[in-house]
């Protein structure tokens, strides 16, 4: 019996896509460092509010962040603190093989990518 090579990996390619936007990943990545409001986050992003507030939903239904209520603002803040370890072990790993990741042909930033330079 075949086994395909998606097997069980469905939740953990979710988990990668959610990652995988900047938005959701620079958000992420703020709250590493504390809770923080949606006004806070529009600020520090230079984003519109409808924006992050859409992404914070799709982190929020992934598991990965929710809020408290304090008064009328809300303050958001990870759920999941071994994402922390995951991010980390990211830019590990990002740092190990250079430009590399940067440089795939399909994944990479158009801006760096060596079909982009052709």
């Amino acid at each position: 019996m075949a086994i395909g090579c998606t097997s069980g990996l469905e939740p953990a390619v979710a988990l990668f896509r959610s990652l995988g936007d900047p938005t959701r990943l620079a958000i992420l990545r703020r709250l590493a460092s504390g809770e923080a409001r949606v006004v806070d986050l529009t600020n520090e992003l230079g984003l519109a509010q409808s924006t992050v507030s859409k992404h914070l939903a799709c982190l929020r239904d992934c598991g990965l962040i929710d809020y408290r209520v304090d008064g009328r603002q809300s303050f958001y803040a990870l759920t999941r603190h071994e994402l922390l370890d995951l991010l980390r072990s990211a830019e590990q790993v990002l740092a190990a093989t250079g430009e590399a990741v940067a440089l795939c042909p399909v994944y990479g930033t158009p801006a760096t990518s060596p079909a982009a330079a052709a």
